[in-house]
């Protein structure tokens, strides 16, 4: 049985399309403090509402006030979140699932998969990792969206790339975007990168994490060296 606690709606903005972060503020609760590994998630709840488990998308942070949360626009839970007046309450249980073990990244390249809403859990790794960027190899994100507009954190991208993060992203479905990159899901992206010494955290639909995994292990990149966040 979950651990419940009221937090707050703190804050929310439009992060691409049918995407949007939201804020909760923990402060007065015993949340605060508890946010230990990127990837873990939470779940959510309203009166009235089934709980939904949504992955905590800022980094851990032993005195932070507030947590962030990518929601879809997609289903009855997120759709009555989005529509709360800042200051409402809302239930949240403690962090769950492990997350993704930074330490066994530690002096490795570091792959990080990602489709669609699955960012928000590999957004504090790159944010964790930042604080001692010297102690991992090359890091590569391979992101996929549906359509041009639905890539989540857009400038953060930027910024990752400046910070030595190389960034592949991939469309899915560009339709008459007038997009120029690359098309298709993210697995089919590696390319002739060298993985014998790669470690990969990979968060996303079920599918697309089957074939990412499949993938990595033709390429001779062990089991024991791919991680989920749950």
């Amino acid at each position: 049985m979950s651990d419940w606690h009221t937090a707050t709606v703190g804050a929310r903005a439009p992060a691409a399309d049918g995407l949007t972060d939201l804020v909760l503020d923990l402060r007065g609760t015993a949340l605060m403090g508890t946010h230990a590994h990127p990837g873990q998630y939470v779940r959510l709840r309203l009166p009235g509402q089934e709980p939904g488990m949504f992955a905590i998308a800022s980094p851990p942070a032993p005195h932070g006030t507030h947590w962030e949360f990518l929601l879809k626009h997609d289903g009855a839970l997120p759709s009555a979140l989005l529509r709360l007046p800042v200051g409402t309450p809302v239930e949240v249980s403690r962090p769950e699932g492990p997350g993704f073990p930074m330490e066994k990244a530690r002096g490795h390249d570091l792959l990080l998969f990602a489709s669609g809403s699955g960012i928000s859990a590999i957004r504090p790794v790159i944010a964790s990792l930042h604080q001692e960027r010297r102690a991992y190899g090359r890091v590569t994100l391979y992101f996929g969206a549906r359509t041009p507009g639905s890539f989540a954190y857009a400038r953060e991208l930027e910024r990752w790339q400046a910070d030595d993060v190389r960034v592949v992203r991939t469309v899915s479905q560009p339709g008459v975007s007038g997009w120029e990159g690359l098309t298709g899901y993210v697995q089919a992206h590696l390319g002739e990168e060298p993985l014998e010494n790669a470690v990969a955290f990979v968060c996303g639909q079920a599918e697309m994490v089957q074939d990412v995994m499949a993938e990595l292990r033709q390429r001779g990149v062990p089991q024991s060296a791919v991680f989920l966040n749950y």
